[in-house]
């Protein structure tokens, strides 16, 4: 894991807020009830070209569900292909839910002897089996990352969720 020293402090913490609704939108029921979590669901994918309102309709189905479940918000962008700042990212979207959530991972990061990122993962699903109710994960730009590293991360976290647990990612097509 590479040695970037990442605290609460430096994280831009829009990136792990929903973006806000846009007026006049074209609402998607449809889509929206697509999105409803499944028995065994655990990866929802959402595909578009560029523009397409992936992100709205993400935004408006976690309105839309905020009663039903809790819903961890992370727009992803080039940085994020490092996997201890895409972890703190994670981190911090879950957060949102779950004050205190992943503090010790957090603060791993940088440390002389840090973890490797298989077993700060592993740390973070068992958190996750922890938080009480349904929870959707939100990867937003997920087509911004091309790191093996962060995508073995993710492949981990699909292979041993929770299952009261679904991830959902946005991605250009």
């Amino acid at each position: 894991m590479s040695q970037v020293s990442l605290t609460s402090d430096s994280l831009v913490s829009t990136k792990a807020r929903v973006p806000q609704a846009r007026p006049k939108l074209v609402a998607w029921p449809r889509l929206i009830e697509s999105l409803k979590s499944e028995p065994g669901r655990r990866l929802t994918l959402i595909t578009a070209p560029a523009g397409f309102g992936k992100t709205t309709l993400l935004g408006e189905w976690m309105a839309e569900r905020s009663s039903e479940r809790s819903v961890a918000w992370a727009s992803l962008d080039e940085g994020d292909n490092d996997p201890a700042r895409f972890l703190s990212y994670l981190v911090a979207a879950l957060g949102t839910i779950e004050d205190g959530f992943g503090e010790g991972v957090l603060s791993s990061f940088g440390a002389p002897g840090s973890p490797p990122v298989g077993m700060l993962t592993g740390a973070l699903l068992n958190e996750l089996a922890d938080i009480p109710g349904e929870l959707a994960i939100v990867l937003d730009d997920y087509h911004l990352i091309d790191s093996d590293r962060v995508h073995g991360v993710v492949s981990l976290l699909l292979d041993r969720l929770p299952s009261n647990v679904q991830l959902v990612a946005g991605r250009r097509a």
